[in-house]
């Protein structure tokens, strides 16, 4: 029976799995897990323990600490990923247009519900429960009575007591008025307010964003640049010149949906970014609670059809203090594998959390779970129908391959690529077994540097579902004397039985490009081709 329109069932003997003991995983879940690294992940042990756990791609928030701790953590990332013999994306976070209260002593502010407090560009005021001072000398001007406000800490959970909602009453020159509608402390040197569906004349890629690009950026050749607060096309144009501009055009940008300005050109972003992340925390405050699953959906949906990667934010905030989720939360992850998502973000649960790897493999065996109910066929079958006839070549040849690998019931699916792309087409069709894509260096490039780290391109396809890259070598020394497409497929079957995924007399789906033409091959793990 088919339950929904994504998920597939098979009564009773489904429900009957349910209480038969888990089976062990000998690869992980083909959605990906990002992790941001912080006070709780900073050392080479816990993150080792992260990347075995199943994480695929770490994180790096500007929104806190300084690029010098930002350095220390990444060289911990680029040890423990040698450690464990693993290529791991770097995804650097903007802060973007952030309003920010100012309280320099850090001392705690209790604010009582019904009582008033005013919201001041003047930072030389002192914060207190009757004023607020912020870093912004516009405010007054782009609110109006009975308009929310918002001040919180630690990425929006909406769940802490330092989470503040405040309705504005009116506006006084430079200063707003408002009324506290429940009682909260503020503790901290730092809060962000957020104002409801209201534009903010704040430039999306700010000038701290340009100078930690430029530099730290720079310096360590990011993959991925998460472009918080993302409005419109604009952003994501203005800050392509931006990367290109200094020497950063390899680095994909995955635009940060956060806002109702956000959701209504959503499709010209997702058209000009190389990737979505749906940022629930901050859609959670911006929009009704009754709208955010809507927003999810359709999102997912969008980037699904177009064939871009689309990561889920907010999942297991419970496992910042707890050692399992709830089963809401738990049942919030397996939605999002079955509305389609590529990957789960991970923020203050990896960040700041107590049990950081704990919350990378909670995820990844729900994830896992999940995928095993996940109605390929149908989304398949829209995907062929949102493409339509005639289909563009390389559309056609990887649809196909999709298609043979479900019929003969393939353990893997073999991509031959330099840039990643071929393997994010096959990826498209989301099948059912891991896309092992085979990254071959382009000529020129330093053969010191991507036999440590991997080449961008293939660090950064570990952001799209089920695709996990091997690195290719054009090297005669290294590929003994074998022709390209015999090496590859002898690196990508040792790599699927080292992992368990590629067993005797498995058929595998090899998919590759020859001249101007894609191939499809049946071969089995013998290396035999059939």
């Amino acid at each position: 029976m088919q339950g929904g329109n994504h998920m597939l069932l098979e009564e009773p003997v489904r429900l009957a799995s349910v209480l038969a003991p888990a089976k062990p995983k000998v690869f992980p879940s083909l959605t990906k897990i990002v992790g941001t690294l912080g006070p709780n992940s900073h050392s080479v042990e816990v993150i080792e323990e992260c990347l075995t756990a199943g994480m695929s791609v770490a994180r790096f928030d500007f929104s806190w600490k300084d690029a010098t701790y930002h350095q220390e953590t990444l060289d911990n990332l680029r040890k423990a990923a040698q450690n464990v013999k693993k290529l791991c994306p770097i995804m650097l976070d903007t802060v973007g247009p952030e309003i920010q209260v100012h309280n320099p002593t850090g001392g705690a502010i209790e604010l009582i519900g019904g009582n008033h407090v005013t919201i001041t560009p003047d930072l030389s005021k002192a914060p207190s429960a009757d004023i607020l001072p912020i870093k912004f000398g516009d405010l007054a001007k782009v609110v109006k009575k009975g308009d929310t406000l918002f001040i919180g800490q630690y990425l929006f959970t909406g769940s802490e007591t330092t989470s503040l909602w405040l309705e504005v009453m009116e506006t006084s020159g430079e200063e707003v008025i408002c009324f506290v509608k429940n009682t909260a402390t503020l503790s901290g040197p730092i809060f962000t307010l957020h104002v409801s569906q209201v534009h903010i004349s704040m430039p999306t890629l700010s000038e701290y964003d340009k100078q930690v690009i430029s530099t730290w950026g720079l310096d360590n050749s990011v993959d991925i640049i998460s472009l918080s607060h993302t409005r419109s096309s604009e952003d994501v144009r203005e800050l392509r010149a931006f990367l290109q501009s200094h020497n950063l055009q390899d680095t994909q940008i995955y635009a940060k949906i956060e806002n109702a300005e956000g959701l209504e050109h959503f499709d010209e972003i997702l058209q000009e970014a190389d990737g979505i992340i749906i940022s629930r925390g901050d859609l959670g405050i911006d929009l009704p609670p009754e709208r955010v699953f809507m927003s999810q959906k359709t999102g997912i949906h969008k980037c699904n059809m177009a064939g871009k990667p689309v990561i889920i934010t907010r999942v297991v905030d419970s496992m910042i203090d707890n050692l399992r989720p709830t089963r809401a939360e738990a049942t919030d992850v397996a939605n999002a594998v079955l509305d389609g998502t590529d990957g789960i973000l991970l923020g203050a649960e990896t960040l700041r959390g107590q049990y950081p790897v704990d919350a990378v493999s909670t995820v990844g065996r729900i994830c896992a779970e999940a995928e095993t109910v996940y109605n390929q066929s149908l989304h398949f079958k829209k995907v062929v129908r949102h493409v339509g006839e005639p289909m563009a070549h390389e559309e056609s040849v990887a649809s196909s391959a999709v298609r043979s690998a479900m019929k003969v019931k393939a353990a893997a699916i073999v991509v031959f690529t330099f840039s990643g792309r071929a393997a994010r087409l096959v990826a498209k069709y989301r099948p059912p077994m891991p896309v092992l894509a085979v990254v071959f260096p382009r000529e020129g490039s330093d053969p010191s540097k991507w036999r440590s780290y991997g080449t961008t391109q293939a660090r950064q396809c570990f952001s799209v579902r089920g695709v996990y890259p091997l690195m290719g070598s054009t090297d005669e020394a290294e590929t003994g004397g074998l022709t390209k497409e015999a090496y590859g497929i002898k690196l990508a079957l040792n790599y699927g039985r080292s992992v368990g995924i590629i067993k005797p007399y498995d058929r595998v789906i090899i998919f590759e490009k020859i001249g101007d033409s894609s191939v499809v091959k049946i071969i089995e793990c013998d290396d035999s081709e059939r």
